[in-house]
């Protein structure tokens, strides 16, 4: 890596391709950044920040998130699986995350707190205790997910089939349990 930059922040910004220097970023906050036009390529962040920014669509390859807050931000069909998974941590709140994949990604522990996940790609994950708060969960996939001891309680327009994830001590609401019977072809109410 060529440059380190610790504790700066960085508002009201677009990046224009390759403009956004690649190295380390360590205790950072980026607040009304645009990177749509440019990438994140093999670059490394450590206890950042994000708020407001737009990420959506931009490559994300071997880039390193180690315990990053996403606050209010877009980040419309990024492919998370390409990240780098040493240290991989993430919580999002309020974002907007359609379209996105997790597949086979570690996500332990990690919150989505009022976000919309529609169309979304958790097959494979590792969900164990992740906070799903407010969510919008329309048509997203949950494939031989690990989702134990995860939180749905307030998650709406889920479908999860019990026989091809494992939800051993998952959290659920009596109003929104039918998003575990869908494939069943049942009628309830």
């Amino acid at each position: 890596m060529d440059a380190y930059f610790d504790e700066i922040t960085i508002k009201s910004k677009t990046y224009v391709k390759g403009e956004f220097e690649q190295g380390e970023y360590e205790q950072c906050t980026f607040i009304n950044v645009d990177f749509t036009q440019d990438r994140l390529y093999k670059i490394i962040f450590v206890d950042c920040e994000f708020v407001d920014c737009n990420l959506s669509n931009i490559t994300i390859k071997d880039t390193s998130f180690q315990n990053i807050t996403f606050k209010n931000c877009k980040l419309l069909g990024l492919s998370f699986e390409e990240c780098n998974d040493f240290g991989f941590s993430v919580n999002f709140e309020n974002c907007q995350l359609d379209h996105s994949s997790f597949y086979q990604v570690r996500l332990k522990g990690a919150s989505f707190k009022g976000s919309s996940l529609m169309n979304l790609d958790f097959t494979e994950a590792d969900l164990e205790k992740a906070n799903f708060a407010d969510c919008d969960l329309s048509k997203t996939i949950f494939e031989n997910t690990f989702l134990e001891k995860a939180d749905f309680r307030t998650a709406i327009n889920y479908q999860i089939a019990p026989e091809r994830n494992k939800i051993k001590g998952a959290k659920f609401s009596l109003e929104q349990v039918k998003g575990l019977l869908v494939d069943y072809e049942i009628v309830i109410g």
